[in-house]
């Protein structure tokens, strides 16, 4: 079985820890005051956060070098330093913590459950000042404690990704183009039939929090669930999705009867693959004639099933793709909103039980990864 991946090599340190002041009070009346010198603040750690709605490691693979801040020296009339800000890194659930140069594994996150921490740095502590070594023999303590450095590590930041929507279609319908209008995937494109050989992963960025995997396999035909062709082999990439996308080439001579024949082959590998919620793109309107058939398809899939979405695009032209884009969010998000999304996970699962890491767990060694981004 092919595997989505993502990967990231970063490196994270921990903040300083602030020096203690040396200093003595000096007021009037008060000419040899005695020692004042506050302590150093703590430097920030480094914690790791579940955040739900990250897919992917795109914002660790552009910002690799991770610091948190440095604590505050100390001051004198026993004002103590700053703590340094600790640095929160948030990663997607599933994400796998391990050693850069060991592949030695330190934390997996398990569990889907919002704001899971693992503090992984600890800052360095603050040194004393120098009032914390006044004795009965030292009563003006000229020295006082540095802080302690920050830990530096390089982790390889792992995750295998569940795509959130799953682009289904005869060869040449126009997949891959849409996977390239809608993500940052260059998934490789040519007029003949089985361009794509792997399934091509895409990251639709819905806002500046939230990105929506697509998964783009191999176009299907007719008789691929008898073993025709080579969509079929990778059906199962997309029967953990939370919705399918159908791309139809209006332009086809077969136009009418390509819906069809695509749930037939989706109900015939799998019923409940097939009923997954959908949304049906009519591509290639820009060549003549294809609109009306657009609308054809409309009227005869509104027909049969009144709730499925069905709009008409050209992927070529840039005509229809917002609301296109704008439609599949709104699903992914209802569809995640009602319980019903690509991943499910009870916090108490275990690390041997979980049903979520389990499937992250299916992919093959000797097979290819697609890792988002690398296309």
């Amino acid at each position: 079985m092919i595997g989505f991946a993502d990967e990231a090599i970063i490196e994270v340190s921990s903040g300083k820890g602030g020096n203690g002041c040396i200093s003595f009070r000096r007021e009037k009346y008060v000419p040899n005051g005695g020692p004042s010198g506050g302590d150093g603040g703590d430097g920030g750690d480094i914690i790791f956060v579940v955040k739900r709605n990250l897919r992917t490691l795109a914002a660790l693979r552009y910002h690799p070098i991770i610091k948190a801040k440095n604590g505050s020296d100390g001051q004198s009339w026993n004002k103590y330093g700053k703590n340094g800000e600790d640095k929160i890194i948030p990663v997607p659930p599933g994400t796998t913590l391990r050693d850069a140069e060991t592949n030695e594994l330190i934390y997996e996150f398990t569990t889907q459950a919002e704001d899971e921490q693992f503090v992984f740095l600890k800052g360095g502590s603050g040194g004393w000042g120098n009032v914390h070594f006044k004795s009965s023999t030292n009563q003006a303590p000229r020295f006082a404690n540095k802080g302690n450095p920050g830990e530096t590590r390089k982790l390889r930041v792992e995750l295998s990704i569940m795509a959130d929507v799953g682009l289904v279609g005869f060869p040449n319908a126009g997949k891959s183009s849409l996977l390239t209008a809608f993500t940052n995937a260059r998934p490789k494109i040519a007029p003949y039939p089985f361009t794509t050989k792997i399934p091509n992963l895409g990251v639709l960025n819905a806002d500046k929090e939230r990105d929506i995997i697509i998964a783009d396999i191999p176009g299907i035909i007719e008789g691929a669930s008898d073993g025709a062709g080579l969509g079929i082999r990778f059906l199962k990439h997309i029967s953990r999705t939370a919705c399918l996308i159908f791309m139809i080439d209006a332009s086809d001579q077969n136009y009418l009867s390509a819906y069809k024949t695509l749930c037939n082959e989706l109900k015939s590998f799998s019923e409940q693959l097939y009923l997954k919620p959908r949304i049906v793109l009519c591509n290639k309107i820009d060549v003549e004639g294809a609109e009306k058939n657009a609308d054809e398809i409309k009227q005869s899939i509104s027909k049969e099933e009144p709730d499925t979405i069905v709009i008409p695009v050209s992927v070529l032209q840039n005509k229809g793709l917002g609301a296109a884009r704008a439609a599949i969010i709104e699903l992914v998000d209802r569809l995640e909103h009602s319980g019903k999304g690509a991943v499910t996970l009870s916090k108490k699962d275990s690390l041997e039980e979980s049903d979520f890491m389990k499937e992250r767990a299916e992919i093959d060694e000797d097979a290819e990864v697609q890792y988002p981004g690398s296309e």
